[in-house]
């Protein structure tokens, strides 16, 4: 939610917010801007929609999805600096930071090196819980660092021999029997 920027839409959000519980919204890096953030933040409040922080790289012509070069310090210091954006403008709408899920190339990054995936844990607020991928660097860095963690798996994302996602720099739309498929063998699929 929330990854527009300025006058420039991006997503159906409004229609989406009916239909969920939880958002994750972009905090003004990958995409966003204030005034998006702050939109946001009062229209989950008003769904009663909780809100989650989706931090990314500094990446917003490549939309977070170009993998990026950065020191541990730089990896903690966008994460809190990020996420406390959002915070001001949750705290603004008495609304509290329900979780955070990392965006785009950030999340696969996490994902695969365990020194970004611990660098990111420690910019998120003590007793914030993560989404992210199970059996990854990502999980083990929140175990290890005492993070609570849940699990997800994407019903339109494809996954690699090794239970990595591969993102798209684009985003392709799927059909509704290709999800269900894909859902199901992730769930009947041992590992």
């Amino acid at each position: 939610m929330g990854e527009a920027y300025g006058n420039y839409s991006c997503g159906p959000d409004l229609d989406i917010l009916p239909m969920i519980d939880i958002a994750n919204i972009a905090c003004g890096l990958h995409a966003g801007d204030p005034s998006i953030m702050a939109e946001t933040v009062r229209n989950c409040k008003n769904h009663n929609v909780r809100c989650g922080a989706h931090p990314g790289l500094p990446d917003i012509q490549g939309f977070g999805r170009r993998e990026m070069k950065l020191s541990l310090e730089e990896f903690t210091a966008i994460t809190v600096y990020q996420i406390g954006a959002l915070k001001g403008f949750l705290d603004r709408e008495n609304v509290p930071l329900n979780h955070v899920k990392p965006h785009g190339v950030l999340y696969g990054m996490m994902c695969r090196d365990y020194d970004v995936a611990t660098a990111v844990m420690r910019g998120i607020p003590h007793g914030i819980p993560v989404i992210g991928l199970p059996n990854t660097n990502m999980e083990r860095a929140a175990n290890d660092l005492g993070i609570k963690f849940f699990a997800e798996l994407y019903g339109d994302v494809k996954y690699t021999g090794d239970g990595y996602l591969m993102l798209d720099r684009k985003k392709k739309p799927w059909k509704t029997e290709d999800v269900k498929k894909h859902v199901i063998q992730q769930l009947n699929e041992e590992g």
